[in-house]
């Protein structure tokens, strides 16, 4: 559906047509809502790579509370427990829903959800589609639902630049586009703009997934939380391309293991071995690659023939590189997968800023922790997108006035990456933590096609330096052990760029 952007008529638009988008939109209808994608529908989300599928508990010898129980000892004592218990509780219902709108769910030959075994759970409870094409399955479905509905108009190829404020409260989103530059006058605005891959020169997301989200929301004054603790995944396909093609959890809940290149199994010793939390795993194979060996993922007894059908998407990505898995160990090592941080939200996806709400993986509602629980994050967008829109809905709309907009370019991570990926990695020290910070703040307070990147970069180097723990994801060096109290971090955009200019060294000769 086409409109005029500039004539909006006080509906509420959200950025970003991810599955937290997507499903957004889906449950404000039939109120009138504008959906905006930087690209064609799918082709950059985060959700359409999407293999592990969804986690609820469905098995007959699982319930929420269990399911419970896994996602906050997976935190490791941060997540938001009220807020876990709502989403978790929530989780077969979402299923069910999705189904209703055609996702077609794996099943047994009797009919039953087929549930599959992914790190840290205790039982089986991952919903899968298409076998390791969840999100490519369920972003289907979910776009067809979109062209289908009236209601929601979708602009494509326009990317959201700025929040414009007024009084202290969303007053409409500076865009632009292959026309240049638009306003679109709102009161009333999403973002579900996925995650901060794009950073990381090792990762398993889109490029183009930078953080842009956090930008938004840190350039209109809102709180941001946890904003250290960044997933790395364990079993990233070890090779030339980026981003780097993801290797499921879920083959290792299959049975397959990890090795090193003279064949031993080096996490024999660690508890869980390879279905130990992904923050355990991804260390003991970075440390292991540190000391100069090889790390591989044997699938060759389990799943052994049955790879290719039970894992499409993977077989296609080793077969491209030169690999059969049945017969040849495959490459890997960690990379940047999944930012439990995010902009901080209540249980309705309201951030700090009023007008403004968050949904998927650019929010931080709590459930993730210090460690998201694998499978967990496709689970939590299509919970809350319908608490976000019944939010939303309960809002009263209002006229904004119109704004001229101004072009401003296009987020480039490309100089701040490197900096990000030495000092935000799997190992972390304070050192490295202040120089990126230092390095971070010139960029930052520009205007140019890196600021954005390097705030967003800022305010995590800065959320980890104040971290003096290891808990979860976040791991320092000079730091190994736990605090005795597990605390959430917030941090603003102004907060940040203050403690980095403490930080920045004296000139000689200045005084």
């Amino acid at each position: 559906m086409s409109m005029d952007v500039r004539d909006l008529g006080g509906r509420p638009v959200i950025i970003g047509a991810g599955i937290a988008g997507l499903m957004t939109a889906l449950q404000l209808a039939p109120e009138p809502v504008l959906l905006l994608s930087r690209s064609p529908l799918g082709a950059d989300a985060s959700s359409m790579w999407a293999q592990g599928g969804l986690a609820a508990s469905l098995g007959d010898d699982d319930d929420p509370a269990l399911h419970l129980s896994d996602t906050l000892a997976a935190g490791d004592g941060l997540c938001d427990a009220q807020a876990a218990r709502r989403i978790v509780y929530a989780a077969p219902a979402a299923i069910e829903y999705l189904a209703r709108f055609g996702v077609r769910f794996d099943r047994t030959p009797a009919g039953a959800l087929r549930l599959g075994l992914e790190a840290a759970h205790t039982r089986r409870r991952i919903v899968h589609a298409r076998g390791d094409g969840s999100g490519r399955e369920v972003m289907r479905a979910l776009i067809a639902a979109v062209g289908s509905t009236p209601t929601i108009a979708v602009i494509e190829g326009f990317e959201a630049r700025r929040l414009a404020m007024e009084d202290g409260r969303i007053a409409g989103v500076l865009a632009s586009g292959p026309t240049g530059p638009a306003f679109l006058a709102t009161a009333r605005v999403v973002l579900a703009t996925g995650g901060i891959g794009g950073l990381f020169h090792d990762s398993t997301n889109p490029l183009g997934s930078c953080g842009q989200g956090l930008a938004l929301a840190a350039h209109a004054g809102a709180v941001l939380a946890d904003l250290e603790f960044i997933q790395f995944h364990p079993t990233a396909l070890d090779g030339p391309g980026r981003p780097m093609p993801l290797i499921s959890e879920a083959v290792r809940g299959e049975g397959a293991v990890i090795v090193d290149e003279t064949g031993r199994r080096f996490l024999d010793g660690v508890r869980g071995a390879e279905l130990a939390p992904r923050d355990i795993v991804a260390r003991a194979v970075w440390k292991h690659l540190a000391d100069g060996h090889r790390v591989f993922l044997n699938v060759r007894e389990r799943p052994g023939p049955e790879f290719a059908r039970q894992f499409p998407t993977i077989a296609s990505a080793c077969k491209k590189a030169g690999i059969d898995p049945v017969r040849d160990l495959m490459p890997i090592r960690p990379a940047q997968h999944y930012h439990m941080g995010g902009v901080a939200v209540d249980g309705s996806g309201r951030t700090s800023v009023t007008g403004l709400w968050a949904c998927g993986e650019v929010a931080s509602t709590g459930l993730h922790g210090a460690n998201r629980l694998a499978s967990n994050s496709l689970t939590e967008a299509v919970v809350c997108a319908r608490w976000v829109a019944e939010s939303i809905a309960g809002t009263p709309a209002h006229r904004t006035k119109p704004a001229i907009a101004s072009d401003r370019p296009s987020p480039d991570p490309t100089t701040v990456r490197p900096l990000l990926s030495r000092a935000l990695g799997v190992l972390r020290d304070g050192e490295a933590l202040k120089a990126a910070a230092r390095a971070l703040l010139p960029p930052a307070e520009r205007k140019d096609a890196a600021s954005d990147p390097a705030a967003v970069g800022l305010m995590i180097a800065i959320a980890a330096l104040r971290r003096r723990e290891s808990r979860g994801a976040h791991y320092r060096t000079d730091f190994p052990h736990h605090a005795a109290v597990a605390r959430r971090s917030e941090i603003t955009l102004e907060a940040a760029l203050a403690a980095a200019r403490e930080l920045a060294p004296v000139l000689e000769g200045v005084t």
